[in-house]
């Protein structure tokens, strides 16, 4: 149970480092606005490092979602359900949907970074970012997140519905 409290307090640690990238990105989206329609100015790697920047806080944000329950669900019916009713929701949807889909997307992702990697992959736009590589990496260290922090989260459940 110490590996979980552990990657618990790790996805809350990075979530909180993560989620400092969202006021680079406003300034960063202000700065490129500010400069395209004042000066008619852009650069293509600043278009690119503004979705690399979206990306991150995304893949990397997506655990943190899950350790505070703000992931995406239809709570219409779910908030009227009694906590143990939730959590057999939570533990099932865990097992069927989140755990086998995390599996399949690193599965796939892995290859696929690693090839972008050994490549030395870069932007295919003049001027755009060198190592794309980096932001292909980030997709199977997102999910590798996410399905740890399913693995808290189905123990929490499971906790939930074993307390008398």
């Amino acid at each position: 149970m110490k590996v979980l409290y552990a990657i618990d307090h790790f996805v809350e640690w990075l979530g909180d480092k993560v989620s400092l990238i969202n006021l680079v990105l406003v300034l960063l989206i202000c700065v490129d606005v500010a400069l395209r329609y004042t000066f008619s100015y852009s650069k293509n790697w600043i278009l690119e490092l503004e979705w690399h920047l979206f990306a991150i806080i995304f893949l990397l944000g997506a655990s943190y979602g899950l350790r505070h329950d703000k992931h995406v669900r239809v709570d219409v019916f779910y908030q009227r359900m009694t906590p143990k009713t939730r959590a057999w929701i939570n533990l099932i949807g865990t097992l069927i949907f989140l755990l086998p889909w995390a599996y399949v997307i690193i599965n796939t992702s892995y290859g696929f970074a690693l090839n972008s990697w050994y490549m030395g992959e870069g932007s295919p736009n003049p001027g755009g970012l060198p190592a794309r590589y980096l932001i292909k990496a980030m997709i199977p260290i997102g999910f590798v997140l996410l399905a740890l922090q399913g693995l808290v989260w189905l123990w929490q459940n499971i906790k939930t519905i074993t307390e008398h």
